[in-house]
């Protein structure tokens, strides 16, 4: 069966989505249209059909899939207008601005029998897929923390992610993906507690980094932290258990486990400091540890729409539920509330 996706913006992400489409079977764009002339444009120097208006779209019959890709206050109402219009809409994430607005989206989407869903696409990140197999081998014993970061060194982005009227910071653009993500890696486990702080370094209006504390019920932590004014990058992602750590630098393939062997350790050799001595702190003995490669998995990014195009046949299960959404959406909640009271949270009893 044949769909037709139409783009309603086409910045950097649409861009990305056009490319991608173009390498998926039985998904073809129909066209874009976009508020600003330069991107109308653009997309015409592309060959892309530009229509006459957002209602030009939505009107068109031949459209089965409405791919919205604007700042994300906008999102609910072009949504909730292409529901409406009989279309199956993908929105682009975070999928709105507060809980409130996702519960309208959704209840459009019950009303109107169509197919509503987000873009979240981390989830087929491949670092985060190894953290997920490294979790299933056992290999570093009880897990008790896992930290999850991402660093960059420039800023905020110069457009309207620095604006908060349409939903700028990065709580809503980096910790949409790295906090859907943490709660994918204990699914069905309550989180107990949030504790965040947000950071204004670069940017006053909104902000451009925080970080996140979130207890689960089964004692571990995970720590969430987007950094934009980090000239030095910690690991993409830091694993701790019993038995073994484990640390992936970045979304490549640049990480190790270590592992230990089982071996008694009885002689250690202090480290010497400018204070003192500590035994605490030493190193191990290499014949009491392994090092071992990464279980690294391998994902097609494909697989999103792939997806879509077949709970609109009728033939599968969306790998995105809306109620894993609603979720996230009420912990990017909690984190402001958490950071603005200055005290930690209680977030699922």
């Amino acid at each position: 069966m044949k769909h037709r996706l139409a783009m309603v913006g086409f910045g950097g992400m649409a861009g990305w989505h056009y490319d991608l489409i173009q390498r998926i079977d039985d998904l073809e764009v129909a066209g874009i249209w976009d508020i600003k002339e330069e991107r109308r444009t653009y997309a015409e120097g592309k060959g892309i059909h530009v229509y006459k208006s957002e209602e030009d779209l939505m009107a068109d019959p031949t459209v089965d899939i409405v791919l919205v890709a604007t700042p994300n206050d906008v999102h609910k109402g072009v949504v909730i207008r292409a529901l409406e219009a009989g279309k199956n809409a993908v929105s682009e994430k975070p999928v709105t601005l507060c809980s409130a607005d996702l519960a309208e989206m959704r209840a459009a989407a019950e009303k109107t029998g169509k197919f509503f869903t987000v873009h979240q696409n981390r989830r087929w990140d491949e670092d985060f897929l190894t953290v997920k197999n490294i979790m299933a081998e056992g290999k570093l014993g009880e897990i008790f923390r896992i930290e999850s970061r991402v660093h960059g060194s420039r800023g905020i982005p110069g457009d309207w992610r620095q604006e908060k009227e349409h939903g700028g910071g990065m709580v809503l653009d980096w910790g949409v993906h790295l906090l859907d993500q943490a709660l994918l890696l204990y699914p069905g486990v309550k989180l107990n507690t949030v504790y965040a702080t947000l950071t204004n370094v670069t940017n006053q209006l909104v902000d451009d980094g925080f970080s996140a504390d979130l207890g689960f019920e089964n004692g571990v932590h995970v720590l969430v932290e987007v950094g934009t004014s980090n000239f030095v990058s910690l690991p993409r992602w830091y694993v701790l258990g019993a038995d073994g750590t484990a640390v992936i630098q970045d979304f490549g393939r640049d990480g190790k486990m270590v592992c230990a062997t089982g071996v008694n350790e009885g002689d250690v050799v202090p480290v010497i400091t400018a204070a003192g001595l500590t035994k605490t702190m030493a190193p191990r003995r290499e014949d009491t540890i392994r090092t071992e490669d990464l279980p690294w998995a391998d994902s097609d990014i494909r697989d999103f729409y792939r997806n879509v195009m077949a709970v609109i046949e009728g033939k599968a299960e969306s790998r995105i539920k809306l109620d894993e959404v609603a979720r996230v959406m009420r912990l990017m909640e909690a984190i402001f509330e958490s950071a603005e009271k200055k005290q930690v949270i209680k977030f699922e009893a």
